[in-house]
This record gives C-alpha cells, sequence and structure tokens, in this order.
C-alpha cells in the first residue's frame, strides 16, 4: 500500500493504521490483522509507512525506531503489541491513550504456564524428572487444599491464574495495589496488605507490571516473610526481584527453589550466577506471549470501538505507569 494511498483515504473515512515494530513482526501481524479488521467492518489501511500527519491508530512495539510521536497530531491511540508499558509509557512525546495488550491467547498460555510450574513445585517432580538414583523413596505431597498460594499482581492474568489455582483447590491469596474481589481468592491490598500473603504463601508467584513502586519489591526484607522452603516462581518482570538478594536467600536454604522467566537483562547473560545454581530454574521468557491471531482480534475491537465512540479499552494510567 502506498503512503499516499495511505495519506488520501484517511480523509475519506478510511482508518490509517501504522504498523511500528521490527520487520518480522510485520512478517507475522500483516495478514492477521489485514483478516481482524475485516471481520471487525473496520475500512482500515495498514501499512508500515505513512505521512505522521495522517495516522489514526498505530501498533507498537516500544524497540520500533517510531520514538516521537508528537508529529501525529491526529493520533487517536497507541496500541502496545505486549502486556508490558514499562517501555513506553514514560515517552513524553506521547499524549494520545496507550493501550496495554490484552487478549485471550496470552492470557491462557499465562495461565498454563503458571499451573504447571505451581504443579510441578507442588508435586515434587524435580526430584523424580533429575533425580532418579536406583533408590525406591516413597511419599506423598500434601493435597492442593493444604498447599498455600500467593499471586502478588490481580491484573488480568494474575487474576485468571489465581482462579486457575483456586479451581485446583488450592489455598490461593491474592495481593494487589487496591482492593479486588474474586471468588475462591482471598485478597489483600496495599502496602499493609503484602506482608501477611508472603507470611502465607508457601509458593508465591510474581505477576505485578514493573514501575517505580514495584522494582526490587522483593528484596532481602520480603523473602524473610515467605516461609522457610518457600518456591518463589515469577513469571512477570526481572526488576521486581533484587537479585543478590534472592541469590541470598537461596544460598541460606531460606528460600528452596526459584523458577525465573523474566530477568532484568535478556537474554539472561551466560555467566549470570542464575544459569549454574542448584536451585533456580531458568526459562527464556516464554511464561506467555501475545498470540497474533487473537491479538489481532484485540487490536481491531479497540480500533472499531474507538471509531464507533466507544472509547478505547486498556488505557494504561500514566500515573500509576500501567
Amino acid at each position: 500500500m502506498s503512503t499516499a494511498h495511505a495519506a488520501t483515504n484517511g480523509a475519506t473515512g478510511v482508518v490509517n493504521v501504522l504498523f511500528a515494530a521490527a520487520d518480522r513482526r510485520w512478517a507475522e501481524y500483516e495478514e492477521p490483522l489485514t483478516r481482524a479488521f475485516a471481520a471487525a467492518g473496520v475500512p482500515a489501511i495498514l501499512a508500515r509507512d505513512m505521512p505522521p500527519g495522517s495516522v489514526d491508530y498505530v501498533v507498537y512495539a516500544p524497540n520500533s525506531p517510531l520514538q516521537a510521536f508528537a508529529p501525529c497530531t491526529r493520533l487517536k491511540a497507541v496500541l502496545n503489541l505486549w502486556a508490558g508499558v514499562e517501555d513506553v509509557v514514560h515517552n513524553a512525546t506521547l499524549t494520545a491513550p496507550l493501550c496495554r495488550m490484552v487478549e485471550p491467547g496470552m492470557t491462557q498460555g499465562m495461565v498454563e504456564w503458571v499451573t504447571g510450574h505451581v504443579l510441578r513445585h507442588h508435586l515434587g517432580m524435580d526430584a523424580h524428572v533429575t533425580g532418579q538414583d536406583g533408590v525406591w523413596r516413597t511419599g506423598f505431597p500434601p493435597l492442593a487444599p493444604e498447599r498455600r498460594v500467593g499471586m502478588l499482581g490481580l491484573g488480568e492474568l494474575g487474576t485468571a491464574c489465581a482462579i486457575a489455582l483456586s479451581r485446583l483447590g488450592f489455598d490461593v491469596a491474592g495481593w494487589a495495589r487496591s482492593a479486588k474481589e474474586i471468588d475462591g481468592v482471598a485478597t489483600f491490598q496495599g502496602p499493609d496488605g503484602l506482608a501477611p500473603v508472603l507470611a502465607r504463601s508457601d509458593i508465591v508467584v510474581l505477576l505485578m507490571p514493573l514501575t517505580p513502586g514495584t522494582e526490587n519489591l522483593i528484596n532481602a526484607e520480603r523473602l524473610a516473610q515467605l516461609p522457610k522452603g518457600a518456591v518463589l516462581i515469577n513469571p512477570g518482570r526481572g526488576g521486581l526481584i533484587d537479585d543478590t538478594a534472592l541469590l541470598s536467600v537461596l544460598d541460606a536454604g531460606h528460600i528452596a527453589h526459584a523458577t525465573l522467566d523474566a530477568f532484568r537483562v535478556e537474554p539472561l547473560p551466560q555467566d549470570h550466577p542464575f544459569w549454574s545454581h542448584p536451585h533456580v530454574t531458568v526459562t527464556p521468557h516464554i511464561a506467555s506471549a501475545t498470540r497474533k491471531e487473537t491479538a489481532s482480534e484485540a487490536i481491531a475491537e479497540n480500533v472499531r470501538r474507538g471509531e464507533a465512540g466507544e472509547g478505547v479499552l486498556n488505557v494504561v494510567d500514566r500515573a500509576l505507569a500501567y
């Protein structure tokens, strides 16, 4: 689609959507987005290049060359491809609404990953998968109602995971910045609510956004509040954890194991001590991902809503940075 065509159609009721992400993302998303716009009844021109003044919406990845939004004078919304917005939310040139990605494929993937690793630690699977030595050892894990799970972060992903674990019978408590009500989950909120959740969590899962208020939230003081022998699972953001403090409590035996999917530097450097630590499992940021088909449907629906005057969904609160 030529730039001139996109600009001209933008003045005749057709919606101009700029795709601002890496080459490989365009190869993945061009066809699903085109289909999704058609299915949603959105007359969209989707292109990787168009005059900034003609752009109505931007489908965005923060590692895109597009960093200055001011020239996009009629921009209605920026639709982030990822759930995390920490790499774009502080961009002072962006004054239009910023929408984080919420889509069912990502949620389902996160539920599967979190549930799988909670069950792995609950059942003690590592001892059988990696520890076979010819010795017949009997012993049974407790049942799920006897295992206390803490979910830190009760947004879209954290809530879905908490509900799934509760339905499996786990004793689940969740913590969030503000009050939440979730059937089957005991909920706590605010600064005073974190310590009680940590103190009662045999397994704690981190699914908070990374903001100035959550960076290094899981530090030496809070790790010490977990019961001895607890397990930490982090599919959220690497910056939520003080790495040095975590290694210290692992070495001391206070934390039995940490399963980590997100890191401050990615790929995780080969010489990082997490790789070789006997009580750390590293997974390469695969807990969940934006799924192109369902994500394209979510993007198309948000554009449809914007054009219909219904208001776009999942708008980021700039003051809270998520």
